[in-house]
């Protein structure tokens, strides 16, 4: 589904694409759907969630860059529900440290989807070997806990 919109600045660098609640309807996926979006050439995977009683897609710093748009923008956006499965990409020493950890790799699969990929954001963020470690380490507390 096609819409056109203003790319919306919410505070910070954090930026939003705001969704017309009958494209959400007419989704028919509820009111969360994850979907693929589309801005010109520029594809990637999000959700469309609910703030103050709008709904918004978010629009990471990579993506603004990468559709090649900033906040007060007017944007044409093509959604779709994804259907496909979302499975994120463990980096090989948090995978291992998930499985060494007794019932680590359990609760790590059970978690939602952004929130394994918040964890591995984490850890792949880090620009020291001893940093990842912590990080590594931070993940497994927080499963343990």
């Amino acid at each position: 589904m096609r819409f056109t919109t203003t790319v919306l600045a919410s505070g910070g660098s954090t930026t939003g694409i705001p969704v017309p609640a009958e494209i959400v309807e007419e989704l028919g996926a509820g009111k969360k759907p994850p979907v693929t979006v589309a801005i010109g050439d520029y594809r990637y995977r999000s959700s469309i969630a609910s703030r103050g009683g709008q709904y918004l897609i978010s629009l990471s710093a990579e993506h603004r860059a990468g559709a090649g748009v900033a906040a007060g923008d007017e944007i044409e956006v093509d959604v779709e529900v994804d259907t496909a499965p979302r499975e994120v990409a463990v980096p090989a020493d948090l995978a291992e440290a998930l499985e060494a950890a007794p019932g680590a790799g359990v609760a790590f699969r059970a978690l939602s989807y952004s929130r394994q990929l918040q964890h591995v954001l984490g850890v792949d963020g880090a620009r020291t070997e001893e940093t990842r470690r912590r990080r590594i380490e931070k993940v497994l507390e927080a499963l343990q806990a």
